[in-house]
């Protein structure tokens, strides 16, 4: 078998031929979800992504006979190990063909360059900061996915497990939730309790608060103080909340962000988007054009779709015994039968985190999709 060649990208040219490889190794996969290829080229380019403010990055790609059989993302977060005092390297938009040479040598690529630089640790499927998709698919391969997670083959599992020094270092789960046709008593007797004794009360913001008033900021900040210790994170600043706020906040219907409020303060927040998934298949790759906006304006707009993806969800610790998620999930799920939403899927949840994970069992819940971060030393 001829050898593989590992080629560094260096131009745009060959970062369109970088993200174009996962659009054709999943075409035609009935559960893998096209990304949004201007998303992925902004999030890629230094130029266009505040994260290379504290980030560097490398992206490899592996050639065999000339053809394009694997790609994979090198980066090194420099803020977040200096927070978790670490000297790591992560990998991220690993994908491949099945043949383990081809995940082998771009593995490498990514450890000799961590090591390069002074790194002793590899780690991964991670992205610049948390807000991007981790964690490599090991269970649930025939679950239709999101826009905001990791797919891949099942293969993938078989080559990591196979790599010599790799191990599991973290696991983060997802849950499927029936939307209830009746708010639950239990719901709803906490939401009564909670607002009598704490005076906590629900707030739905106007476009003018989030943007112009300042709260959209407020909600990342909160986020940096409810996801610090979250395996990996790392504080968002000031320019990466400020996109964040543009890309999410500018476009979210309002009726699906609820605030929790002591008085002036917000304590806890919800975000959720109707699920673009069914309508990013029906896209060219996740391009806008020439009908991929019409696809997801009636998603947007009209809600045509009968899943609601739960972005973002944050709670001051001090607040979480007080009751303020039941709050944000007794206003939600009011809006979510409004708008005829059948299911509900969380975000990654950290399988050790059991205070997250026992919020869903006054509702029909079942956990659906796995995702692992492999961890090596160098």
């Amino acid at each position: 078998m001829s050898t593989i060649e590992i080629k560094q990208v260096t131009n745009r040219k060959e970062l369109v031929q970088f993200v174009q490889f996962y659009y054709d190794l999943y075409r035609g996969n009935t559960c893998a979800v096209p990304y949004l290829f201007s998303e992925e080229m902004s999030t890629l380019r230094s130029d266009r992504n505040p994260s290379f403010e504290c980030c560097e990055a490398k992206y490899f790609m592996a050639f065999r006979d000339g053809k394009l059989v694997g790609r994979v993302a090198a980066i090194i977060n420099r803020r977040a190990n200096e927070q978790w005092q670490r000297k790591q390297i992560r990998f991220g938009w690993f994908d491949f063909v099945d043949d383990k040479e081809v995940s082998a040598a771009l593995l490498k690529a990514v450890e000799d360059w961590g090591r390069q630089e002074g790194m002793t640790e590899l780690a991964g499927p991670l992205g610049f900061i948390d807000t991007d998709r981790e964690g490599m698919l090991v269970d649930g391969f025939d679950e239709l996915s999101t826009m905001y997670i990791n797919y891949n083959y099942p293969y993938y599992v078989q080559h990591m497990e196979q790599l010599e020094g790799f191990e599991k270092v973290n696991d983060w789960v997802e849950t499927k939730v029936r939307v209830p046709e009746v708010v639950p008593d239990k719901f709803a007797k906490i939401t009564e309790m909670v607002r009598k004794r704490y005076g906590l009360r629900v707030h739905k913001f106007t476009r003018k608060e989030l943007i112009d008033g300042g709260y959209g900021r407020k909600v990342f900040d909160l986020l940096n103080t409810t996801y610090k210790n979250l395996y990996g994170f790392s504080q968002l600043s000031d320019r990466q909340i400020d996109k964040l706020v543009n890309d999410y906040i500018k476009i979210a219907d309002l009726n699906l962000v609820t605030a929790v409020m002591d008085g002036d303060k917000m304590v806890g927040f919800g975000i959720t988007f109707p699920s673009f998934s069914r309508a990013l298949q029906k896209t060219r790759d996740g391009r806008f054009l020439p009908f991929g906006w019409w696809q997801l304006l009636k998603i947007l707009k009209w809600h045509k779709t009968p899943i609601v993806d739960l972005l973002l969800i944050g709670v001051l610790p001090e607040y979480r015994s007080k009751g303020a998620n039941a709050l944000i999930f007794d206003d939600l799920i009011r809006w979510f039968q409004r708008y005829h939403f059948e299911w509900a899927e969380t975000g990654p949840q950290m399988e050790s985190n059991e205070g997250v994970l026992s919020q869903w069992q006054y509702l029909e819940a079942t956990e659906h999709r796995r995702h692992r971060c492999y961890r090596k030393d160098l």
